[in-house]
């Protein structure tokens, strides 16, 4: 019979790690400090980069704007989205919201989610439809935690300001979503640029020429050389790819600005970081060298006693 083996398992002890909370010593505060003021110069560059690029988009801007306003004429001019009811939707329609691929800019992007959200809840209470194709990547990650069901194509990263042919690019996917056949409008939601402090949420309605009135025919004073129909039809992806180079333009200017504030607020606050990690540096420093003194004068003095 084989002899019974024990095993005895000696147990390792338990050694518990006790957190211990104290005071930042004076090479952590100056760390700090030193970061912070890097950080600093950081956003004061990105201030000045912003300023230099707002010029360029203003520039566009103001050039895209007599380029597009033939437009007003037969889409109708763009409104406010702020206190919007969003009566006079049609029954299904296709929201293009545009937001940017890159962040520290503000609300630029947020303002424009929270538009697109508010549109399709009042949209559903009325008995209407809506989905989205999105422009811009932190769109994307915004709207996709509250509507991902209704997201069908989204195009990241975008190079800002973008071109007409970008913009001919974009209405081209845009028609190939259904626009111009599955939806009855395409509502388009940007930021509308008015000075460098201050920027408003617009949407533009773009409706397909044949989902017009049939008792009133468009442009019924021009005529057409060959199928008017398909006049109409080309005429319709020429002002959809007009209005999206518009709305690139406005919401290019409308993200540099926000990011040249939002960069001097950044540095604002880190310049004032920094003057309180200064006091608090000069009163540690102080206080240790308070101490160093008293400890020298009682020992000189205990040497005399």
């Amino acid at each position: 019979m084989a002899p019974l083996r024990l095993v005895l398992q000696r147990a390792s002890p338990r050694v518990a790690i006790l957190a211990t909370r104290g005071m930042a010593t004076e090479k952590q505060i100056f760390n700090q400090i030193q970061s912070t003021k890097n950080l600093s110069k950081i956003t004061s560059s990105m201030k000045m980069v912003s300023a230099a690029k707002l010029k360029g988009d203003e520039n566009r801007l103001a050039r895209a704007v007599p380029f597009n306003g033939w437009t007003s004429e037969l889409g109708g001019a763009p409104k406010l989205v702020e206190g919007a009811t969003f009566d006079e939707l049609p029954q299904k329609v296709l929201i293009v919201p545009f937001t940017s691929d890159k962040g520290l800019c503000g609300g630029v992007n947020s303002y424009i989610t929270r538009a697109v959200r508010n549109c399709i809840k009042k949209l559903q209470a009325q008995g209407k439809d809506a989905d989205i194709v999105l422009i811009g990547d932190k769109g994307r990650a915004q709207l996709r935690r509250f509507h991902p069901e209704k997201i069908v194509r989204s195009a990241t990263d975008v190079v800002t300001p973008g071109t007409y042919a970008l913009a001919s690019g974009l209405a081209s996917e845009l028609i190939a979503s259904g626009a111009a056949s599955d939806y009855d409008a395409v509502v388009i939601i940007y930021n509308s640029f008015v000075n460098a402090a201050t920027y408003n949420q617009m949407y533009k309605v773009v409706t397909p020429f044949v989902t017009m009135s049939e008792t009133e025919e468009s442009l019924s004073g021009y005529e057409f050389d060959g199928d008017k129909a398909e006049a109409m039809e080309d005429l319709y992806e020429y002002m959809l790819a007009s209005q999206v180079f518009h709305s690139f333009m406005d919401s290019a200017a409308s993200e540099q600005s926000s990011r040249m504030t939002a960069m001097e607020n950044a540095s604002k606050n880190a310049n004032e970081m920094v003057d309180s990690l200064t006091l608090k540096y000069n009163r540690a420093r102080q206080s240790r060298i308070t101490t160093e003194l008293i400890e020298i004068i009682s020992g000189a003095s205990a040497l005399d006693g």
